[in-house]
């Protein structure tokens, strides 16, 4: 783009050079320096930096910049800033949407868009924080009458005289273009080495249970490493029950509320046994997996039976690095899990259907992986060349996942609690002897997240 002097703008240049936008992860730190500059263990992560893409080109004839917060016809296509000396802002209209340079962000806003999202009075109930206008109203070929910018606002007026206001920072919060450099869920990737050097702490239960300061801190644990350890909890199912609904309420599953298990093998599942478990996420079979579990150690007296922990994010980053093609099959691929149970009393026959890695499709961030080799039904969603390409790609995977760096071992005990993201760490056990005794309960997602978000925490 050049003004009518023929200078290009280099703001202009800058904003022209391409790039693809790859999959999102939050940074695992990789040696004991960089988590020093880090400062307090639940660091802030750094962000992606994406650079947006070319503006689509336009024929029409080049034009001066326009004085400030001059109203212009909706079918002009020069850029124009909010002051002749200020490159600040840009923007300029095509013939279904306004293109805007803001914050070093470059913005598309599709006309219906811009009208749908009008915060006014008529259209938005500040109040409910629900829209009020009827989205199936507004007119699919609507366009401005008349558009300005100031320093902060971007003004459109509309056919029918309405006008709408929207906030320049609002608009590249809530863009796509400012949504795809964006980490929906900032996290710490860890493996063993990591963890430990992180010194996560631990909450004291009364901390956890009577104050907001405790209850943050687990959260913040949480959410930046997918476990966190509750201690001093009375050993009981009662006492373990009350810790849970301090965040969430308790999902209710076949398992029932609070499940409460030996090795007796009362359900027809490999957990009611003293054998050996392999890393895996749980109820990979549910459409929705269980987001979060809870694990308390009752009793145990024997040998062995310490808990494996797995962060799946760390292990697909490297699958990313290293294939990013077998990265993308394993997100785009279906499959089933299956539960078949005929135990007893308990019939059950559970299906869940989707990929081994989920992202969110604009920003490529992974925030789920639903990895369980004991469920995993027949493959028959793909056709056989798909298959041995995904086989590959599982193997990548599961290697990352069984590299002895990556796994942390813990020893769980009484009154020590232990809280799994299971949307992103996978769990497994080793084998024991004796008697062992554990209670637990799967938590609602969103229930967590809600709280998390309530005491002001990015969740």
């Amino acid at each position: 783009m050049e003004s009518c002097g023929g200078q290009r703008d280099p703001d202009f240049r800058a904003f022209a050079s391409r790039a693809r936008l790859k999959p999102r992860f939050a940074f695992s730190p990789g040696s004991a320096s960089s988590w020093s500059q880090l400062g307090m263990w639940y660091r802030r992560l750094p962000r992606l930096f994406v650079v947006p893409h070319r503006p689509t080109g336009s024929t029409s004839p080049r034009v001066p910049w326009l004085p400030r917060d001059r109203a212009v016809p909706a079918a002009t296509t020069c850029w124009h800033h909010t002051a002749p000396e200020s490159l600040k802002c840009a923007w300029q209209l095509h013939g279904d949407h306004l293109e805007l340079r803001y914050a070093n962000t470059l913005m598309r806003f599709d006309f219906v868009w811009l009208r749908d999202h009008c915060r006014s009075a008529s259209c938005y109930n500040t109040k409910t924080n629900q829209r009020s206008l009827d989205t199936a109203s507004v007119d699919l070929g609507i366009k401005p009458k008349a558009v300005r910018v100031d320093e902060t606002t971007l003004f459109l007026t509309w056919p029918d005289g309405h006008v709408t206001r929207y906030g320049l920072e609002w608009l590249v919060k809530n863009s796509y273009e400012g949504q795809k450099q964006q980490v929906m869920h900032p996290r710490i990737l860890w493996n063993a080495e990591i963890y430990r050097q992180a010194q996560v702490p631990s909450v004291d239960c009364q901390s956890f249970l009577e104050t907001d300061e405790g209850l943050k801190e687990f959260l913040q644990n949480f959410l930046l490493y997918g476990i966190a350890f509750v201690e001093n909890v009375t050993p009981t199912k009662e006492d373990t029950e009350i810790l849970a609904e301090r965040i969430s309420l308790i999902r209710e599953t076949i398992y029932g509320r609070m499940w409460y298990f030996t090795s007796d093998f009362s359900r027809g599942d490999t957990a009611y046994t003293k054998l050996a478990l392999d890393r895996h996420t749980d109820t990979t079979y549910f459409q929705e997996p269980c987001g979060i579990q809870v694990f308390h150690c009752l009793k145990h007296e024997g040998t062995g039976g310490r808990t494996l922990l797995v962060d799946g994010f760390y292990a697909a980053e490297q699958v990313l690095r290293q294939a990013p093609d077998q990265f993308e099959l394993l997100s785009k691929v279906p499959l089933k899990h299956e539960y078949v149970e005929n135990v007893g009393d308990c019939h059950n026959h559970m299906i869940g259907v989707g990929p081994v890695l989920n992202v969110y499709p604009w920003n490529n961030e992974l925030y789920l992986i639903r990895y369980n080799n004991y469920d995993r039904a027949v493959i028959n969603t793909v056709p056989y060349d798909v298959v041995h390409r995904w086989y590959a790609a599982h193997r990548t995977l599961t290697a990352e996942l069984r590299r002895p760096e990556n796994e942390l071992w813990v020893k769980l005990k009484p009154g020590k609690a232990l809280f799994i993201d299971n949307w992103r760490v996978l769990h497994g056990r080793e084998a024991f002897t004796g008697y062992r005794q554990l209670c637990g309960c799967y938590l609602t997602r969103d229930d967590v997240l809600n709280t998390a978000r309530l005491l002001g925490l990015q969740a």
